[in-house]
């Protein structure tokens, strides 16, 4: 029985980082926010696409994630 209720626990709390880290990225694309994007990690995508598809880029991302995240929990 503690083997179920951990692996419940695992799969929710993982869903709900998927749900936290697609509004983190949605809400950066949507707000257009300076430190996320020239952050070294995100240069990997804006200097080849440029900052407004990489703002498309992060926003598709974000709502693939929620999706993943609320079809998980469901």
């Amino acid at each position: 029985m503690l083997t179920l209720i951990s692996i419940e626990f695992t799969r929710y709390f993982l869903h709900g980082l998927f749900l936290l880290a697609g509004c983190f990225s949605a809400l950066c694309a949507l707000m257009n926010w300076d430190w996320f994007f020239k952050s070294p990690n995100s240069q990997f995508i804006v200097k080849p696409l440029g900052r407004t598809y990489a703002r498309v880029f992060y926003g598709i991302v974000g709502i693939v994630l929620i999706t993943i995240g609320i079809l998980g929990l469901s």
